[in-house]
């Protein structure tokens, strides 16, 4: 009261209204200013309160394969293929609660995808009605499908192996593998390399009747190359040179570099010629081993099939200095060649210095492997007991690839058989002795 009487007594009715319109001014300026200082607060607080639309959990994008990773409640039921993703923070709409995926690395590829189960990813509120978790698990998992490929050397570690290594690298071990399409005698042929990726039992994903839970789960194997592996799309900068080292710690191969040759060595380099009988075959390998002989080689032949010991056959390859074969999966155990060691790879009749740079030529590169190709001629493949000289089958080759890889194949992989000028030959071994010097 006595305030207001004072305001009255001194300030005139004109000044009071002034001041009256300049403190509502100046109370609007003041709440402007705290909105526009603490606007990203506010809003922080508004979005905290509503739901987030869910993100895509798939890459369906890549050229090679599909995959997910997914973190959260994860629930892994094996006998409907369908792994289940518990949502209670997410807006779930029809467009982005589910996908589709075949967990195999040969995306494309209608021969190989045939036999590769596909997999339901689905993105679920909590209040729906879904499997129960009925085995807890610490670890992650990692989804992939033994169907495909597998059971070709080159195929193995191409879609399997390398992706396998460059996708768990990362969990030291700590991961669990679910095998779709499960294959037992692929399991116990590479069971040593898969016991030192993973300290888990693999399950056979698909005869599971429990359902599995997991903190995170990728389904699908990221891969990007043939053959390799991309360090830069990897958070751990993984390599082919890490997945040798893996092979070399895996199945105790002592040797980690090739010969050094030089002026007076007295130790001979040692060279493996990858034998092949069915197809591809090195027509004169007797007479190749004899010239590599007097070249101051030690000849080693070898052929590696199903049966064969993996880890035996590993540790034949790593004696060796030089390996060399016709193009086909044989030249696959290159892998277990010491460091800067050479590879000479026989290239069929058939255009297809494409197809033996992109499977062995740039993989050889990226695991610190000297590369050598031999280009067969017209006169050195069977083929020319076949047809006639003025054949498209050696003037048109392109047009047979396409009809299609099943006809492209028929002629040139499957009915090919080489036999190399050797004294041509005897100067591609010259070359691999000297870049052994180098």
């Amino acid at each position: 009261m006595k305030y207001d009487s004072f305001f009255a007594r001194s300030f005139s009715k004109h000044e009071q209204k002034k001041l009256g319109i300049g403190a509502f001014v100046s109370c609007f300026i003041v709440v402007v200013t705290f909105c526009i200082l603490f606007k990203p607060e506010i809003r922080h607080f508004r979005v905290e309160t509503v739901k987030k639309d869910a993100e895509p959990m798939c890459n369906v994008l890549e050229p090679l394969s599909d995959y997910c990773e997914i973190k959260g409640d994860i629930r892994v039921q094996g006998n409907s293929s369908t792994i289940f993703v518990m949502s209670h923070s997410f807006n779930i709409s029809a467009e982005n609660n589910s996908w589709t995926i075949q967990p195999y690395p040969r995306k494309g590829n209608a021969g190989a995808m045939s036999s590769v189960k596909s997999w339901t990813i689905k993105l679920v509120q909590d209040r729906e009605n879904i499997p129960k978790c009925s085995v807890y698990h610490g670890y992650p998992a990692l989804l992939f499908s033994l169907g495909g490929y597998s059971g070709n050397h080159f195929h193995d570690f191409s879609d399997l192996l390398v992706p396998v290594f460059s996708n768990s690298r990362d969990f030291n071990s700590e991961v669990h593998f679910l095998a779709t399409d499960y294959k037992p005698w692929w399991i116990g042929k590479y069971r040593t390399l898969l016991n030192n990726m993973s300290k888990n039992k693999i399950l056979d994903i698909d005869n599971e009747n429990e359902v599995h839970c997991f903190p995170s789960v990728t389904a699908g194997l990221k891969s990007h190359k043939e053959f390799g592996i991309d360090p830069s799309k990897f958070p751990n900068g993984v390599s082919m040179c890490d997945f040798r080292q893996f092979l070399r710690s895996s199945l105790s191969l002592k040797r980690v570099e090739a010969i050094k040759m030089k002026g007076n060595i007295v130790t001979k380099p040692r060279l493996l010629i990858m034998s092949r009988k069915k197809s591809r075959s090195l027509l004169n390998e007797g007479d190749v081993k004899k010239i590599a002989e007097k070249l101051g080689y030690e000849v080693v032949l070898a052929e590696a099939n199903l049966s064969t010991n993996l880890t035996k056959f590993a540790r034949i390859v790593n004696s060796c200095d030089v390996l060399m074969g016709v193009h086909g999966a044989g030249l696959t155990n290159m892998v277990f060649l010491p460091d800067n060691a050479v590879l000479i790879q026989l290239v069929p009749l058939g255009a297809m210095d494409h197809l033996a740079k992109r499977d062995f030529g740039d993989p050889a590169g990226e695991m610190n492997i000297k590369y050598l190709d031999y280009k067969i001629r017209v006169k050195e493949s069977s083929l020319v007991e076949q047809y006639p000289l003025n054949h498209k089958v050696f003037k048109d080759p392109s047009s047979f690839f396409r009809k299609g890889w099943d006809v492209f194949r028929s002629i040139y992989l499957d009915k090919q058989n080489v036999k190399v000028d050797l004294k041509r030959f005897r100067s591609t071994l010259l070359k691999a002795k000297k870049l052994l010097a180098t």
